[in-house]
């Protein structure tokens, strides 16, 4: 995380820091486009480390309104579960987001929604038919987090602390 942390801000991105080890990184930056930030973020990896590495950046008041989605016909955590969010770079096509929905099982919910699948998982994860399944031609590229984990992010990001530059805060930017 030390050296993601040293590779974007030479990069130039401003205020980097990495929330717990998965890759979450938030930043402050002028720009708002979440596209070229990504292709930006993207190149530098790439250069760094000599493979590419897929990125999917999301401002504050994205995160919120992500956070704040409940798919479900019920609160997954509510029986030993979790709701898992997959941060895609674009939103999914009409007949994709029916592809993912037609995935969903008896303790298994899945919906699409924005730049985000919603997998609302009523029991361990590790115990669903689809854990570790692809979803195929569905999906290129995603990255997935748990609710809880967005949550915390997005508690970091508004100012819980200890943020640096809470100054800043309204140009946080957060890269998953």
């Amino acid at each position: 995380m030390e050296e993601l942390r040293r590779v974007l801000t030479a990069a130039g991105f401003s205020d980097v820091e990495t929330f717990i080890a998965s890759g979450n990184v938030i930043f402050s930056s002028p720009v708002t486009d979440t596209a070229a930030l990504e292709r930006r973020f993207e190149s530098a990896l790439e250069k760094a480390f000599g493979y590419a590495v897929a990125t999917f950046v999301r401002t504050p008041e994205e995160l919120a309104a992500i956070a704040a989605y409940m798919p479900c016909s019920a609160d997954p955590a509510a029986s030993g579960g979790a709701l898992h969010i997959i941060f895609l770079a674009q939103s999914l096509p009409a007949a994709a987001r029916k592809e993912v929905a037609a995935l969903s099982l008896p303790g298994d919910e899945l919906s699409a929604k924005g730049r985000e699948i919603y997998w609302g998982r009523f029991g361990k994860l590790s115990e669903s038919p689809l854990f570790g399944k692809s979803l195929g031609k569905t999906v290129s590229a995603g990255t997935m987090r748990n609710r809880n984990t967005v949550v915390r992010l997005l508690a970091r990001m508004q100012g819980a602390p200890p943020l640096p530059a809470a100054g800043r805060r309204r140009s946080k930017k957060e890269l998953s």
